[in-house]
């Protein structure tokens, strides 16, 4: 298979099979004839794995790594199940900060709905944005501190 043959079949772009091609997740077979690369199957069923990987976020070094495993004729699983718990704790932790934002932005647009608008002077461009006072940040920061799993009042 050339290039096109094996994109359209994998349902992907000629250019990404060329990415993958370059940085050397997928290595084709040269023609000692024409200089053509071609694709087999093997390579077929690689380029399946790796665009399976990048639709779960794996990133391009996580597949090189599993790959390379692999290719050693060792089971990739542990080095899976370790990327994904730690990719699970991040999505965790940042979900939590998420959440906290969602509440601090449905708490500015509940104070802020009493409030007037304001033309800009020397000293203030948004009051609404202003009006957060630093007892108000340091309490957030606070709150953001304890959903990390970090002691913000020891610091």
């Amino acid at each position: 298979m050339r290039v096109t043959e094996l994109a359209n079949a994998m349902d992907t772009t000629p250019d990404t099979v060329r990415y993958y091609t370059r940085i050397g997740l997928i290595v084709p077979i040269k023609s000692p004839n024409n200089g053509y690369k071609t694709y087999g199957e093997k390579v077929q069923q690689r380029l399946k794995f790796i665009l399976s990987a990048r639709q779960l976020d794996f990133s391009v070094e996580e597949i090189r790594d599993i790959l390379s495993e692999s290719d050693k004729g060792s089971t990739a699983c542990p080095l899976v199940r370790k990327i994904v718990e730690h990719r699970l704790a991040e999505t965790e932790k940042q979900f939590q900060v998420t959440l906290l934002l969602r509440e601090k932005l449905k708490s500015a647009i509940d104070d802020w709905q009493s409030k007037p608008n304001k033309a800009p002077t020397g000293h203030m461009v948004c009051h609404l944005i202003d009006s957060f006072t630093t007892t108000q940040w340091a309490k957030e920061r606070r709150l953001s501190s304890d959903a990390n799993g970090e002691n913000y009042e020891s610091k």
